[in-house]
């Protein structure tokens, strides 16, 4: 990144919005806080990270299957899943201005631990001793009320839920229900053998009392999640490797590993074996959660299965043995993995006289792999030939974008802001005023800025070969 502080937040904010990345949800109504929309460009890039990750936990490994849940659950997998009685985060208020401050976070900030296990009581005891070195980080008082859980849960309502005793409905608090929820159907149709993966992209609600920090803490989230299924106690070997392989898959989507670190749970909740995140330097924040990697044992299944009463013990067809598997999962929010690969991504350098700014994706996550100018707008041969150009190219490579607006210095710059790999310009050189450049076009790259003569029929096979690597 090029800087640390809050001025590099902010203007990734601004760059996101003018080039079409993310915008404030319901603008023109004033917004709505925790709410954002992916535009054009931001789209595109998430289509491109979801892609990569489906690819890297889908197909390039062996006994994973995907799915695709429902939204809605039956009201009695949150309170078998815990998240109708301890998803919750814990709050007070500042009896100045009325900002509400997550304890246990700030707390934190001064070197104190909340156990997550504390009870209301027990987190007040502790929030008291320590309430003098707390501000507000709005008004800078430090008066506050009571520490209270605030669940996160966010109530909706489904059919006919006015009758007087029905149960309440709730959007998804986490994504990863649903493959708890099929793991029975994909062990019956797809009769896998253990070990085997289910992995999911589905939609996540949180009541957040205080969304902050643009994309990272929203009120709706997509979750990419992974859950691994072994034999019971054969945890050790499978967590190392998953976690090797998460940090390794960060590095090849072109983070730099300055940027990552580790960092392991110190209070573990009841059921959980370990527990490790994967931490990324974002700008205004520091390090800061990006992925979890959990050793959950038998909980998730277990409580499915005392709730619903279903039997769901995996029988190994070749012993016979029946049991319970436990479960390794993977964890991470696309929008953090958005604000983390953009927040990498960007650089202000000098480049041709002038400073630019440049979003240094790799190629495969671009929104736009090639743009496509002619060097001049009002001549009719090199727009007739730019546009035969642009038109066979997006044929193979459909995230190409034609661009004849302004001069082409203004063009690079344009490009360079929005991640374009690769700028391709006809001239007419292109038209055989040389006659040994015919049919070859100016080809710059976006990280150095240098330009080459390649011929026509190249381009695409030159734009491919960089998507691959």
């Amino acid at each position: 990144m090029a800087e640390s502080d809050n001025t590099l937040m902010e203007k990734i904010v601004s760059l996101c919005k003018r080039r079409g990345f993310v915008y404030p949800g319901s603008e023109i109504y004033g917004g709505l806080a925790g709410i954002y929309d992916f535009g054009p460009r931001g789209v595109e890039l998430l289509n491109n990270l979801k892609a990569a990750w489906w690819r890297a936990n889908v197909y390039d490994k062996e006994n994973h299957f995907g799915l695709d849940s429902g939204m809605f659950k039956n009201p009695r997998v949150w309170e078998a899943s815990g998240h109708t009685s301890g998803f919750s985060d814990p709050l007070a208020e500042c009896r100045k201005c009325n900002a509400r401050i997550r304890v246990d976070k700030e707390l934190g900030k001064i070197g104190v631990t909340a156990d997550e296990k504390m009870s209301e009581q027990a987190l007040n005891e502790l929030f008291d001793a320590h309430r003098a070195k707390i501000a507000c980080p709005n008004c800078g008082k430090k008066d506050f009320t009571p520490v209270r859980a605030f669940n996160l849960l966010v109530k909706t309502n489904l059919g006919d839920f006015t009758s007087e005793g029905s149960e309440p409905v709730y959007l998804p608090g986490e994504a990863c229900q649903g493959i708890y929820l099929d793991y029975k159907n994909i062990v019956d149709s797809m009769q896998p053998k253990i070990p085997f993966g289910i992995v999911q992209i589905g939609k996540a609600f949180r009541n957040e009392i205080s969304p902050r920090n643009f994309l990272f803490r929203l009120r709706e989230l997509e979750q990419a999640d992974t859950q691994f299924f072994i034999k019971p106690h054969q945890n050790k070997e499978a967590y190392e490797k998953i976690k090797q392989d998460r940090w390794n898959w960060y590095l090849s989507i072109g983070i730099r590993e300055e940027n990552l670190r580790w960092k392991q749970h110190e209070n573990l909740v009841f059921y959980a074996k370990d527990a490790w995140d994967i931490e990324y330097n974002f700008p205004s924040l520091g390090f800061d959660e990006l992925e979890g990697i959990h050793d959950r044992t038998d909980y998730d299944l277990s409580q499915h299965m005392k709730f619903s009463g279903v039997d769901l013990q995996y029988v190994d067809q070749e012993s016979g043995e029946k049991f319970i598997p436990w479960i390794l999962e993977t964890s991470v929010g696309l929008s953090r993995m958005f604000l983390a690969v953009i927040s990498d991504a960007y650089y202000e350098d000098e480049l041709g006289g002038g400073t630019r700014v440049v979003l240094r994706f790799h190629p495969r996550l671009a929104p736009v792999k090639a743009a496509v100018f002619p060097l001049l707008k009002n001549k009719p041969e090199l727009v007739a030939k730019a546009r035969e150009v642009y038109l066979a190219l997006k044929k193979d490579i459909p995230q190409i974008m034609w661009d004849d607006n302004g001069n082409v210095g203004k063009r690079y710059r344009r490009q360079d802001e929005i991640g374009t790999p690769w700028c391709i310009t006809i001239d007419f050189d292109t038209l055989g005023e040389t006659p040994d450049l015919k049919d070859t076009v100016t080809l710059r790259d976006r990280d150095t800025g240098q330009q080459e003569r390649v011929a026509i029929s190249d381009l695409k096979a030159r734009i491919q070969d960089s998507l691959a690597q």
